[in-house]
């Protein structure tokens, strides 16, 4: 039977990397991915744009990545932003850096970078075959000896892991490597949503469903106390709300709510104005308005959307002239403008978030290389491990830096058996 000197288990943005790396090295490749076709949630990234990297500097790239983030130092440091983004323009995919530090291709189409990427690793020669599903991976005395895929044993002597999380299981991404890792002695942190929209409890947001409001101050309030804050866009759903804001929040409401924590969103609807300017503002609009019915008036402050909701909430009838609100109802409208709370229900299923929080526990990787330190020969990369980060281009770095570094130091143990 043959044996490769590396097996990819995994066609996304990690086990492409790795599986090209790899062979470039001189190992013998092996990818395996049980789609159809490789790069199925990479194409999807980004609303379809992919998102490639960030051109924050190291220290900012590591803090968004929270309390995971000192794990992927080594990685970074070999294999970051300025090298990805120049190894993609070698492919021919022109880049651009727009708000925000965010990378994208010039072409808007995440295609181009997949399909570039899948034209790189079969020129580095790599085998490819798609629509194989791994059953378990084979151990013996602590080293790894190959794959199982249904009746079919490849011998391989070395492993890179890539399956992917769980989000978005239509792309292939359905939690397998969790149970492969596992099976071979890993621990495995609990997954969850990360990246993820919120559900609410109030019927409020059915009303406002697809309004998005581009600057707004969001805080988390957490048993009432204030953990967390947030600026940018917020979008509301018919279950709730979503955009960049509450994306980047949901890993600390996740948590938060697992254990049994009251979660409120504050929304600062007005967060350009302090108190002080905001009362002034209204008190001049009444003034200048002040023959004009309430719903008429409240348009100069807000979206279409949310005045019904805000006359609703402040208990004022909308066809009230603006010269008959009194300083308690004004300070009732103030109030509501600057401490809009929402209290969050739940959020929504893992299979709906951009990433999935949770994974291989980093202390069983070794940081230099992604090698396991339970089983020689096998290394893990990409979303199956413990890392995730805010939204912005940093996770897909963190995918390409660790399948990097697993395929060329997997590279390096085939050469040395």
């Amino acid at each position: 039977m043959k044996t490769w000197d590396t097996i990819v288990v995994g066609g996304g943005a990690a086990g492409l990397v790795a599986a090209g790396e790899a062979a470039g090295a001189g190992a013998r490749t092996l990818l395996l991915e049980k789609m159809l076709r490789p790069g199925r949630k990479l194409r999807i990234t980004g609303k379809g744009r992919c998102n490639v990297t960030n051109v924050a500097d190291l220290e900012n790239f590591l803090a968004h990545f929270g309390s995971t983030g000192p794990s992927l130092r080594q990685a970074f440091a070999r294999y970051f932003s300025d090298e990805v983004m120049a190894f993609v323009e070698s492919l021919g995919v022109k880049l651009v850096t727009e708000r925000g530090g965010r990378v994208f291709p010039a072409s808007g189409k995440a295609t181009d970078v997949v399909d570039a990427f899948v034209k790189w690793v079969n020129r580095q020669g790599v085998e490819m075959r798609p629509g194989s599903v791994v059953d378990s991976l084979i151990v013996e005395s602590g080293v790894i000896r190959g794959v199982r895929c249904g009746e079919r044993t490849f011998a391989a002597r070395s492993v890179v892991l890539a399956t992917g999380g769980a989000s978005y299981p239509a792309t292939g991404s359905t939690g397998d490597g969790y149970r492969l890792a596992a099976e071979v002695g890993h621990t495995i942190v609990e997954p969850r949503p990360a990246l993820v929209p919120l559900e609410t409890r109030e019927p409020i947001a059915r009303e406002m469903a697809n309004l998005t409001l581009r600057n707004v101050r969001v805080w988390v309030l957490v048993d009432g106390k204030r953990v967390d804050e947030q600026f940018g866009e917020l979008t509301f759903m018919e279950y709730g709300v979503s955009g960049p804001v509450i994306l980047t929040a949901s890993g600390g409401v996740v948590d938060a709510l697992r254990v049994g924590k009251h979660v409120v969103l504050s929304l600062d609807l007005k967060p350009a104005l302090g108190e002080q300017k905001l009362e002034a503002r209204l008190l001049r609009d009444f003034a200048s308005r002040g023959t004009e019915p309430m719903h008429s008036v409240l348009r100069g402050l807000l979206p279409r959307q949310l005045v019904r909701p805000c006359l609703k909430a402040i208990r004022i009838q909308g066809q009230r002239t603006g010269s008959t609100i009194k300083a308690d109802e004004r300070k009732r409208l103030l109030t509501w403008l600057k401490d809009f709370r929402l209290t969050i229900r739940e959020p929504r299923p893992l299979s709906e978030a951009i990433v999935t929080a949770g994974g291989v526990n980093m202390k069983e990787i070794e940081p230099r290389t992604m090698a396991s330190r339970l089983v020689d020969g096998l290394y893990i990369a990409g979303e199956l491990l413990d890392v995730h980060g805010d939204t912005g281009g940093y996770n897909l770095q963190a995918a390409f830096s660790t399948g990097w570094l697993a395929g060329r130091s997997a590279a390096e143990t085939s050469r040395s058996c």
